[in-house]
């Protein structure tokens, strides 16, 4: 799994570009969660999509929490931790938290493909 970094609210306008032609996949991760962790083990070790398929992003919501929280806020989500978003033409289409998060959930959202 090939993760794009999240780091600066100008990619959010990236984001939202590029969910345009490709879904963008945003995956909000508490360094200091043992739940965030499982479920970031869990999305990397069932992992299956190829970069054209969705790109996804890791944001390291201890570190950017005000990116964070403006991730939630142009997507127009609650925040939750752990935390996926699914980013379609520039909204969110999908978004899930803490165990519910699921490589074959992921993939049902993408164009009702299963994987694994």
């Amino acid at each position: 799994m090939n993760w794009n970094k999240l780091t600066t609210a100008a990619q959010l306008h990236e984001i939202a570009e590029t969910s345009k032609s490709t879904p963008v996949l945003i995956f909000k991760h508490s360094t200091r969660c043992p739940i965030s962790s499982m479920a970031r083990h869990r999305l990397e070790s069932d992992w299956s999509f190829e970069d054209e398929q969705v790109k996804p992003y890791f944001l390291d919501l201890i570190r950017y929490r005000e990116l964070s929280s403006q991730v939630a806020e142009d997507f127009d989500v609650y925040h939750e931790s752990p935390q996926v978003l699914l980013i379609k033409d520039g909204e969110c289409t999908y978004e899930n938290s803490h165990l519910d998060i699921t490589v074959a959930e992921i993939g049902e959202q993408l164009n009702g493909q299963v994987t694994r």
